[in-house]
């Protein structure tokens, strides 16, 4: 069998997504689905039975470990980093278990792969997580001291299509100029300069265009005044900002298939939300020409909402006078943290060094 077989974990809050490659090819891709047991437990309780989950399904399939030669785990809450695939290492398995920087169920795709391929020497990886924080200073400060902007994106997608993008065109992804949309139950615009995310916005604090689960920017001032109104508490407001925010709070769904069968039914309220989607998406959008000096060669609109033609289109309408837009629908986060992978394997990149938070924990 030949040595270039990658396994990837994608670990969610409910499953955990796995998928065997060959190189580039797809060899199986599986959903693992744990029950209330598993989950119910904290995160780092839940490592063990994730793990023996992911063996097993390799059994099942006939592959053994020391076949592998990578193993790759989606990126978890990390000290903010370069993009790149990044070794696991005894800090990064220390910062991931003990949620330093957050605890999310994306932290254990790098302890599963070092788990599962220490024993055999396997390597184990991690690719782009959504800490991946390359912002020039400028993008940075606000106007209150105590709060700077944070990188906090669809790291792990954004880089994988414009990185399609650029093969597709002959082009060397660090010598372009692109605005990456990734459309999602949260949505995050990047501004990627030569390589670089210089600027993102943040769709985890609410920053941003509104979107099917998240309010995005909201006027600050009266959120003040809603926090300091004794009706909610501190857990409510913030799953007002994040979970229970954007087009969820209006239609009571996060889901955009349904929403826009609502549309097209000709529900009024409906069209107008999702419209101000697109509006927004555009918004923000327009504001990285000014990011990018004008200098824009494409903007690349991702994400499973990009499978909306109807949404798609109405963005186009408002930003192709920048760039040409071309839409890339879908995440396949499995198949991008493989590459990932193998872009170390074939010597095309080095694999960075994970050393914590060496910038003052901006996030």
């Amino acid at each position: 069998m030949t040595k270039r077989l990658i396994l990837a974990i994608n670990p969610g809050s409910t499953s955990t997504k796995v998928g065997l490659f060959d190189g580039k090819e797809e060899v199986m891709t599986r959903t693992v689905r744990h029950s209330i047991d598993v989950t119910g437990l904290t995160l780092p309780e839940q490592l063990p039975h994730r793990e023996q989950e992911v063996r097993a399904l390799l059994e099942e399939t006939g592959i053994a470990v020391n076949d592998l030669t990578a193993i790759v785990g989606r990126g978890g809450l990390l000290a903010p980093m370069t993009s790149g695939t990044y070794t696991v290492n005894d800090l990064m398995r220390e910062d991931l278990t003990s949620g330093r920087f957050g605890m999310h169920a994306s932290n254990l795709g790098g302890l599963i792969a070092s788990k599962i391929g220490g024993a055999e020497g396997i390597p184990s990886f991690i690719v782009d997580p959504v800490v991946v924080d390359e912002m020039d200073e400028l993008a940075r400060k606000t106007g209150m001291p105590e709060i700077n902007r944070r990188s906090i994106f669809h790291a792990l997608n954004q880089k994988a299509v414009a990185k399609r993008f650029a093969a597709e065109n002959g082009s060397d992804y660090n010598e372009l100029n692109l605005i990456v949309a990734h459309l999602g139950g949260g949505i995050t615009v990047g501004a990627h300069a030569a390589g670089r995310v210089i600027d993102v916005n943040n769709g985890l604090d609410g920053d941003g265009p509104l979107a099917p689960e998240r309010a995005g920017s909201i006027p600050v001032g009266q959120v003040v005044e809603l926090c300091y109104s004794t009706r909610y508490k501190e857990s409510e407001m913030k799953k007002k900002i994040v979970g229970q925010g954007g087009l969820f709070a209006h239609l009571g769904t996060f889901d955009a298939i349904e929403i826009e069968q609502r549309v097209e039914s000709g529900d009024d309220e409906a069209r107008l939300l999702y419209e101000t989607m697109a509006y927004r998406v555009a918004q923000e959008i327009s504001k990285h020409g000014a990011t990018l000096c004008g200098r824009v060669d494409a903007i690349l609109l991702t994400g499973g909402i990009a499978y909306s033609e109807w949404l798609t289109e109405k963005i186009k309408e408002r930003v192709t006078y920048l760039a040409p837009v071309h839409v890339y629908p879908g995440e396949d986060e499995l198949k991008a943290l493989a590459e990932g992978a193998l872009r170390v394997i074939e010597k095309e990149e080095t694999a960075r060094v994970y050393e914590g938070d060496t910038h003052g924990t901006r996030i």
